[in-house]
Parts: C-alpha cells; structure tokens; sequence
C-alpha cells in the first residue's frame, strides 16, 4: 500500500482533472492522531463535488487505496472521504470558508 502522502498526490490529480479548485495537501505527520494527510479542495456545486469525490475514490482504488468510510454525499456541501491515514475534504466555497481548516491545522505543512 502507498504512502498517505503519494496517496494524497494521487487524489490531487484526480482532483485537478475534475477541475477542483484551491486544491491543498496538509501533512499532519506528528501534528494528530486522527490522519497523516488532509487533502482539501473546493467544488462548484453538488454535482461537481460528487464528481470530484468520485473521482478521487476510483483513482485511488485503483493505487490499492480503499476507502473506509464516507460522509456528506447525499448533501454536497461538505464530503469527507476516509481513507484512513488519508482523509479527503471537498467542500462548497462558503463552507470551506466557514470551516476554514487550513487554519484549524495551521500548524500542518502544507505540501506542493
């Protein structure tokens, strides 16, 4: 199995080719005990963010990643994908702006 941060630059690509917006990486390692990596990116609208969570479930299927748990798909607002060591958070912009959790783990190094 990968790495959760090759994992994260996996979901990153699957992210960009769903045309998600303001795509971050967060490195977690020594900062919780929850994940290693947050990936955190914004959507247009339901159905954008549903692609994009799609999307990011295939690609990383396919990397022998598979998810453990999802919550927020029926709403569309804010879908988390559980990964494990890897949780991914694809938001509508004011959630993301009201949840605001680069700053939250303002702490965490972001990743390029």
């Amino acid at each position: 199995m990968i790495e959760a941060i090759e994992a994260a630059k996996v979901a990153q690509a699957a992210l960009e080719d769903k045309l998600g917006q303001d795509i971050q990486i967060l490195d977690l390692r020594g900062l919780s005990n929850i994940a290693d990596c947050f990936v955190i990116a914004s959507g247009n609208n339901v159905n954008h963010l549903r692609a994009m969570a799609d999307e990011v479930e295939q690609k990383l299927f396919q990397v022998g990643m598979k998810m453990h748990h999802s919550e927020g798909y029926s709403s569309g607002t804010w879908i988390l994908l559980d990964f494990g060591q890897l949780l991914i958070h694809l938001f509508n912009k004011e959630d993301r702006e009201f949840y605001s959790l680069e700053h939250v783990w303002g702490d965490a190094k972001a990743i390029e």
